[in-house]
């Protein structure tokens, strides 16, 4: 009998929880290889050294009602819809070649052939089906302990993925890790059987990869999963994870308003404006600088900037520019 295999089919469909779930499984179930396979429902899930702000489309995220989340492993930004599903290994670090992201993925790859799909892992850290990337892996080490996760694009919609990732890169600079876009297919239209269903599909994935495997189900205990169900609130739900640890980086836009032309530049460091300057031919009769005082020390986050704006005179400051206009001109345009 092979060494056991501790498996769980996670039902969450809630980024944030399954996330908590991975890690402290990482950091706190340290014996044994371990086995996860869950979904997120219409989630960004931003790479652990990224600009969050730099790698989504705000205005598209926001009318979509798209989960924004850090992960703690590196990489880049990927979309999660219930079109797509995630796995994740857990295991003792070996010899530094069997870790690799290409060996680690070759239980995925033989998964997938199969069910009629011919995989190759290439590049840093894709999977690739004719050319087109069908999963994203990434890895971090913990306690001895490796974590290697990924996705797999099953039927994910291509236009919810182009939509959500697609971002003005003019409008940023900084020297966070930058993703890299790539020509991405869904599984769906390689498996031998084109109307499998994706839960069909996580059935047969769950058969190839445990068959011949001594399969124990992990089974929270209501002490474990209080201790997720914390480091979810305090983590995975808090803005400064995702967006506070994000890189320092420089932000520029400018638009022409009826009421003139308004320019913006801001230093943002931690999610924080550190300093913020505003240009442009509107007619003011005050300072401009009120509004950049008012500005600094403010989360680069849009109700964090309107509550900064309320108080001010901005009429005449901006002149016929309102707040929603400048708002708009921060995290829309």
């Amino acid at each position: 009998m092979s060494e056991k295999l501790y498996f769980m089919d996670i039902r969450s469909t809630d980024p944030t929880y399954n996330l908590a779930l991975e890690e402290y499984l990482l950091l706190n179930h340290t014996q044994g290889e371990i086995l996860l396979l869950w979904q997120n429902a219409n989630t960004i899930v931003i790479g652990r050294n990224q600009n969050t702000e730099e790698e989504i489309n705000r205005p598209f995220v926001e009318e979509h009602g798209i989960t924004v989340v850090r992960r703690t492993t590196g990489g880049g930004a990927v979309y999660h819809d219930m079109g797509n599903l995630n796995y994740s290994f857990i295991q003792d670090v070996g010899d530094p070649e069997t870790m690799s992201i290409a060996a680690l993925a070759v239980p995925v790859v033989k998964a997938l052939a199969t069910m009629g799909v011919t995989a190759e892992v290439s590049g840093r850290n894709d999977i690739l089906v004719d050319g087109k990337k069908i999963s994203g892996v990434a890895q971090r080490m913990a306690k001895n302990r490796i974590l290697h996760h990924g996705t797999l694009l099953y039927a994910s919609d291509p236009d919810m993925v182009a939509g959500a990732l697609k971002v003005r890169q003019d409008k940023f600079v900084s020297k966070s890790a930058k993703s890299v876009r790539a020509r991405i297919g869904n599984i769906r239209d390689y498996v031998t059987d084109p109307t499998m269903t994706v839960e069909v599909f996580r059935e047969r994935l769950i058969q190839a990869l445990t068959e011949s495997r001594d399969v124990e189900t992990i089974v929270l205990t209501p002490e474990e999963e209080a201790e997720i169900i914390r480091l979810r609130d305090e983590k995975y739900r808090n803005w400064d994870w995702t967006y506070g640890k994000s890189p320092a980086y420089a932000f520029k836009n400018a638009a022409r308003f009826p009421g003139g032309r308004l320019e913006v530049e801001a230093d943002v460091e931690q999610g924080i404006i550190r300093d913020i300057r505003f240009t442009g031919d509107f007619l003011a009769l005050l300072e401009v600088s009120g509004a950049q005082n008012a500005l600094k020390g403010v989360r680069f986050d849009r109700e964090a900037v309107r509550s900064a704006l309320a108080p001010l005179p901005i009429r005449e400051i901006f002149g016929s520019i309102g707040p929603d206009e400048i708002l708009q001109l921060l995290f829309d345009l």
